[in-house]
C-alpha cells in the first residue's frame, strides 16, 4: 500500500464550501416555485372575478357598471393581496357581454424588473327575453 502525504488526504472545509454553494441555489428554486404558484393562483382569482362580473352584467337589467362592481367585490374578497392593482373592463352590447380582469402579481423574489401579470376574460351572450317564436315581446 502506498502511503500518501497527510496533506493530500485532508478535505477539511469541503462540506462548508458545498453548503455555501448548494443552499442558496435550493432557496432560489423554492422561491421560484412559490412565485409561479402565486401567478397560477392570481390567474384563478382573476378568472373567478371575471365570471362573477359576467353573471352580473349579462342579465336582462344588468349593466357594465354592475359587472365592474361585482368584479371589484370578488377581488376584494379573494385576491386583494395576491393580485395587486387590478383593473376591470366590462363591455355590454345588445348581443354580447365581455369582462376582462387584469392585475399585477405580488412579488416574492426582489428581482428588479420582474413584473408578473395575471389576466382573465369572460364573455357570453347578453340575456334578453323572447317569446317562444323568437320575437321580442
Amino acid at each position: 500500500m502506498i502511503a500518501l502525504p497527510r496533506r493530500l488526504c485532508i478535505d477539511r472545509g469541503a462540506a462548508s464550501t458545498q453548503l455555501v454553494i448548494v443552499v442558496p441555489a435550493l432557496l432560489l428554486i423554492a422561491l421560484l416555485v412559490v412565485q409561479f404558484a402565486l401567478v397560477w393562483h392570481a390567474r384563478h382569482i382573476a378568472q373567478y372575478a371575471a365570471q362573477q362580473a359576467l353573471a352580473a352584467a349579462r342579465t336582462q337589467d344588468g349593466t357594465a357598471a354592475d359587472g365592474q362592481a361585482q368584479a371589484q367585490r370578488s377581488l376584494a374578497a379573494l385576491g386583494s393581496r395576491v393580485l395587486t392593482a387590478p383593473s376591470v373592463t366590462a363591455e355590454r352590447t345588445a348581443d354580447r357581454t365581455t369582462v376582462r380582469v387584469e392585475g399585477t402579481v405580488i412579488r416574492v423574489l426582489p428581482v428588479p424588473g420582474l413584473v408578473l401579470h395575471a389576466s382573465a376574460a369572460a364573455s357570453g351572450p347578453t340575456e334578453k327575453i323572447t317569446t317562444p317564436t323568437g320575437d321580442q315581446p
